[in-house]
């Protein structure tokens, strides 16, 4: 009796010591220790942890970009790359089939480039003509074997990818870099998210994957890639590969591989609420802005961008009751003059002013479209960004949109249109989005029209702020669901 006595308080003693030793180590963080008592070696760290566990809070120089590129096209190509990157800030390679010529000269303004290894002994299927997506998949895998330090992400693009890249971070900021995250975005057009999947992030519109998930891939990619030879893109191998490891894809709105043909128009002007991350296949659409060249409508874009990145092409929606007037400004872009009260349901689906990748169709695409109209008087009165600036030290911003000006076989010339018509250009005042905004639950900011004390018709005053508590964008008493003026 004794003995067992003296047995059972021995084990007790033994129980309590192993349970406090085991939280003491869990308490003060030791790895080692955790993988000795069976749990995960990557621990759950956000960045909103970063300053109660000292951690830096995910930047720029976290972040090692693989550019997707080729010799034939990098001379054409790299003037969209050399909109983003900025020399001794981001970090990453354009990766090549081949070496440059001797007598070319790298720009100073480009990335610098790798080499891509020999992919000869890969399957190809022979109706592809190269093994240009088995090299291009591998650029995850050799970034990697770079072996450079404080790389937290690695992301892949084509070389006519613009990046926005104080969005990427603040999109990056908000996971855990310590987890295996694979993450993008999908096709605008259905028909390629059916061939390809929906579940694959698309190479065009960029995609990021954690270091732990890099870790993980690279071990196997080779092997998978040959596993997956008859898979035409690049991106549809490294899907197949990460499917295959069980991390499926956290699709943000904000990478867009811009799967559409004619005018962006109406993609751009209803963005989601969502920080705009990617543009890509900026050869394939009409220019952004009318009357300019690509290359000049996408630095007006950035120069919106570099004054506030977080707010670019973020609509806002408000409403002149007075004068029954619905404005949709998606800012650093453009702004609709409606001249009636318009749900805001509708306002927020884009214009289809596009057609499908493939087809060249009016439909399919992964999100609500309204026509339209060829008629005129049918259509709101559209105005285009024209400047951007500073007004104070409190991070107050004020952009210009203009109209084009007189446009006889455009311009509505019903007797009601007229008022709008004699409206040149809309002030729109904001204060700077910061990026912690996009930690937050979203929810798109409000705006109101605000009456000018100069007197000049030919100017409207807006000004987008966050909602009010209880704020809503339309209310139902005043609204025509129809479209049409409220009565």
């Amino acid at each position: 009796m004794k003995t067992t006595l003296i047995f059972c308080i021995v084990a007790s003693i033994s129980l309590v010591s192993f349970f406090a030793l085991s939280s003491q180590l869990r308490w003060f963080g030791c790895p080692q220790c955790d993988r000795r008592f069976g749990h995960s070696a990557y621990q759950k760290t956000t960045d909103g942890d970063v300053g109660r566990l000292g951690y830096e809070r995910t930047n720029i120089s976290h972040i090692l970009f693989g550019i997707g590129g080729s010799t034939a096209t990098w001379s054409e190509r790299r003037r969209y790359c050399e909109l983003w990157w900025k020399p001794k800030v981001t970090r990453g390679f354009v990766w090549l089939d081949k070496k440059p010529a001797k007598n070319e000269k790298w720009p100073e303004t480009s990335p610098p480039y790798q080499v891509s290894g020999d992919t000869s002994g890969f399957k190809y299927p022979s109706w592809s003509g190269s093994a240009s997506s088995v090299r291009v998949a591998r650029i995850v895998k050799e970034s990697f074997e770079l072996g450079l330090e404080n790389v937290r992400w690695f992301v892949m693009g084509d070389d006519d990818t613009v990046f926005f890249t104080e969005n990427l971070v603040a999109v990056l900021a908000r996971y855990d870099h310590n987890q295996m995250y694979y993450i993008g975005g999908s096709s605008e057009s259905v028909e390629q998210n059916m061939i390809h999947s929906y579940n694959t992030a698309f190479g065009g519109g960029g995609f990021a994957i954690s270091y732990p998930l890099a870790a993980e891939l690279v071990r196997v990619l080779d092997e998978c890639i040959d596993r997956y030879y008859l898979f035409y893109g690049s991106d549809e191998k490294i899907h197949a590969c990460i499917s295959e490891i069980g991390v499926p894809l956290t699709k943000e709105l904000g990478f867009h591989q811009v799967d559409i043909r004619g005018d962006p128009y109406g993609f751009l002007a209803a963005h989601p609420v969502a920080p705009l991350v990617s543009l890509h296949h900026i050869d394939f659409v009409q220019s952004l802005f009318p009357r300019m060249t690509q290359i000049e409508s996408l630095k007006r874009l950035l120069r919106a961008y570099e004054v506030d990145p977080g707010r670019t092409l973020q609509q806002s929606i408000c409403y002149d009751f007075s004068r029954s007037r619905s404005v949709s400004v998606a800012w650093g872009y453009s702004v609709q003059l409606y001249p009636s009260l318009v749900a805001t349901e509708e306002l927020e689906m884009p214009f289809q002013t596009f057609q499908t990748w493939r087809s060249w169709g009016s439909q399919p695409f992964t999100f609500n479209t309204r026509p339209m109209s060829q008629e005129p008087c049918e259509r709101p009165v559209i105005y285009f960004l024209d400047r951007v600036q500073m007004t104070g030290i409190n991070g107050q911003t004020l952009t210009t949109y203009e109209r084009l000006g007189f446009q006889p076989e455009k311009d509505c010339s019903q007797s009601h249109y007229a008022p709008l018509l004699a409206i040149h250009s809309f002030n729109v005042s904001a204060f700077q989005l910061r990026p912690e905004s996009w930690e937050k639950a979203r929810r798109r900011q409000c705006c109101e029209v605000v009456d000018g004390t100069d007197g000049v018709e030919s100017v409207v005053q807006v000004k987008i702020r966050e909602c009010s508590h209880g704020e809503t964008l339309s209310p139902a008493s005043n609204v025509d669901t129809n479209g049409g003026a409220a009565s």
